[in-house]
């Protein structure tokens, strides 16, 4: 065994770091990820192995388990931490920005049409012969796809994410029935009212 005289500086370092630092040994179970027991670090930030051990000898004992079922992580430092919220998080929103289009159902893109067009609920139930509750649902799921509280986020987000015209509104069929000719009031028609002579007659009487 190689035995190294530590030098006073290292001392200094290693009671510095045990009075500002005390590192846990979490013990996982491989399998399911699950964390059982963990131990704290010795003084010197050393691993306490007796501790240790015997506190996964009885996890195996109760779990009918062996060592090897575990692993031993331990908790990173604050400065190696340092800043990787954020950069999770510069990262994610790049990552949003550069996402495929938003994935709609045919009757979404009318109904996303008709919010477009400023039209209202009743409008475009209407329009698509729909209820006006089934169109609310359609918005709805539209706020939700584009990440938007109101209707007016959700026309800009979709003209940004869009890029043709969006799909007309096809208006509903409706029976054509033909118009009756306008008659004045008190007017009657002469054809109800005369009588057929006939043309011998109409030579005598003349």
């Amino acid at each position: 065994m190689k035995v190294t005289r530590r030098s006073e500086r290292t001392e200094r370092l290693s009671h510095s770091r045990s009075a500002t630092t005390r590192e846990l040994y979490y013990f996982y179970e491989k399998n399911s990820g699950v964390a059982h027991f963990h131990v704290q670090a010795d003084p010197q930030g050393g691993f306490p192995v007796d501790q240790a051990a015997g506190l996964l000898a009885m996890h195996c004992m109760v779990r009918g388990q062996t060592p090897s079922d575990y692993v031993v992580m331990i908790q990173a430092e604050n400065d190696i931490l340092a800043g990787l919220a954020e950069k999770a998080e510069k990262l994610l929103q790049a990552g949003h920005s550069v996402s495929g289009p938003v994935q709609l159902t045919r009757r979404e893109e009318e109904v996303l049409g008709g919010v477009m067009r400023s039209l209202a609920n009743k409008e475009i139930a209407a329009s698509l012969n729909l209820s006006e509750r089934t169109v609310k649902f359609h918005v709805s799921s539209l706020l939700a796809k584009y990440r938007v509280r109101g209707r007016m986020e959700l026309v800009r987000e979709a003209s940004r994410h869009t890029g043709g015209p969006m799909p007309l509104l096809m208006p509903v069929a409706r029976e054509s029935r033909p118009c009756a000719p306008s008659v004045p009031q008190g007017y009657v028609n002469p054809a109800r009212n005369a009588a057929v002579v006939p043309l011998a007659k109409r030579q005598m009487m003349a």
